[in-house]
């Protein structure tokens, strides 16, 4: 990482990352090797270059399984003779019954600690949580940040953008800060992406050591700073989507006219709507009951052939997989198979074009007309033949929706639609955060 210009080496704040819960954890050393230790720091044992160990969740703390071969073919730890490593797959050993916890970290200055497919910075600490291990990755904020800008934004993008991103996930995290609970933050997004050193890149670094301790601050209070991809049109107002009105959280104009994911479609089978609603039975239409002041869904009456169900927004977008609640649906009917003689054609019945309300800005005057392809011609009906009809195919449902996230605070591509336009980090992050001032993250 680059060197900080004003952070004293050894006060960056540490954060605790959850990385991964699963019921077994295994590891791999890389050519620097793997250290693992006990709560009190006691080196437990030395993995060299390529040797592996399953870490299991047991009863009551965490299993050490495996062989174990330390460099040189030095003694193991507690007596245990030298050993070549073996698969993972064979009769397992236990190595040091359980232990509360273990923490994982490389003996080499710098050196990472793979898991899976990513490589972490710092030390893991693995914990039991009932049936299952956690790892949580202990690092630096400052050496945090570059994987999360890396992770949330293209590297790619205009200095500036990622500068603005930055900032933000440097005070979201600082106000994620748990120090009463086992970890601060997941490493996806129900906090913030975080995949680990593998996403860093130089632009990543140079944006997080040009904003070195840069929040942001709301009447001296750090704020609530989350984002999201792109509103399609016009940013929503905390109190809105959440229970909590926030005062820097207001809708504010987007500048995401670049994103494709501004306007967007999905269609959904007769087959996908019974699966999403199997106590109706499917859909055969969603009605917006309640929405926000930009046009989002926040409740709508869902009905099937079984009855009714009214659902909150956000229960909507779960159960269908949409992009965002700005949406509105419209019913695709089917071609309808027409009577027909001998060696005749068949006809199709004509789809009216969809006309859907969608937001610009603060205003839902704009509309918009989408012109939907005609569905395929039907097989021919042979009732005339065979004496029977066959069933008429239920209609197929249609999503038409603007924007890609819950749509409060900074639109991601919308900072991109900024620095192109010559913005910087501060203006960028000044209106979607609306009354905000950048401070000193050595609050």
């Amino acid at each position: 990482m680059l060197a900080s210009p004003t952070r004293p080496v050894g006060t960056d704040p540490i954060l605790r990352i959850l990385v991964r819960a699963a019921p077994a954890i295994d590891l791999s050393a890389p050519g620097t090797g793997l250290r693992l230790s006990d709560a009190r720091g006691q080196v437990l044992y030395v993995l060299g270059p390529g040797q592996g160990l399953r870490l299991r969740s047991g009863a009551g703390g965490v299993i050490l399984e495996g062989s174990v071969a330390t460099p040189g073919g030095a003694p193991g730890p507690k007596g245990m003779a030298a050993s070549r490593p073996v698969a993972l797959t064979a009769v397992p050993t236990v190595l040091a019954g359980e232990l509360p916890e273990v923490w994982v970290d490389s003996p080499a200055p710098g050196g990472l600690v793979p898991l899976g497919e990513a490589r972490y910075r710092g030390r893991l600490r693995v914990v039991p949580s009932g049936e299952r291990l956690q790892a949580i990755n202990y690092i630096g904020l400052e050496n945090y940040l570059p994987s999360v800008v890396g992770s949330e934004m293209p590297a790619q993008w205009p200095l500036a953008a990622l500068r603005a991103q930055a900032v933000a996930a440097r005070t979201y995290a600082m106000a994620q800060r748990r120090p009463g609970q086992l970890f601060d933050l997941q490493a996806n997004v129900a906090s913030q992406m975080y995949k680990g050193a593998g996403a860093e890149t130089t632009s990543t670094r140079q944006a997080v050591a040009q904003t070195n301790g840069q929040v942001l601050l709301y009447r001296g209070r750090l704020i609530d700073a989350v984002f999201h991809s792109c509103s399609g049109g016009s940013t929503e107002n905390s109190g809105e989507m959440w229970n909590r009105q926030l005062p820097y959280l207001t809708s504010v104009p987007d500048f995401d006219q670049v994103s494709p994911l501004r306007n967007w479609s999905q269609s959904f089978e007769p087959q996908d709507l019974r699966r999403a609603f199997m106590e109706i039975g499917g859909v055969t239409a969603i009605e917006p009951l309640v929405t926000s002041a930009s046009g989002r869904i926040r409740q709508a009456r869902v009905s099937g052939p079984g009855g009714q169900l009214v659902l909150s927004g956000a229960e909507l977008r779960r159960r269908l997989g949409l992009r965002s609640t700005l949406v509105r649906f419209q019913r695709l009917a089917p071609a309808k198979p027409q009577g027909m003689a001998f060696g005749a054609g068949p006809v199709n019945e004509p789809v009216e074009p969809v006309t859907a309300v969608v937001a610009t800005g603060p205003s839902l005057s704009s509309r918009f007309r989408f012109r939907l392809p005609p569905p395929p011609p039907p097989l021919p009906r042979l009732e005339g033949l065979l004496g029977s009809a066959q069933p008429v195919a239920q209609p197929t449902l249609v999503a038409i929706g603007h924007g890609f996230g819950h749509g409060v605070g900074m639109s991601q591509w919308g900072a991109y639609g900024m620095a192109l336009r010559g913005k910087s980090h501060a203006e960028i992050l000044r209106h979607y955060y609306q009354g905000v001032e950048l401070g000193s993250g050595s609050l």
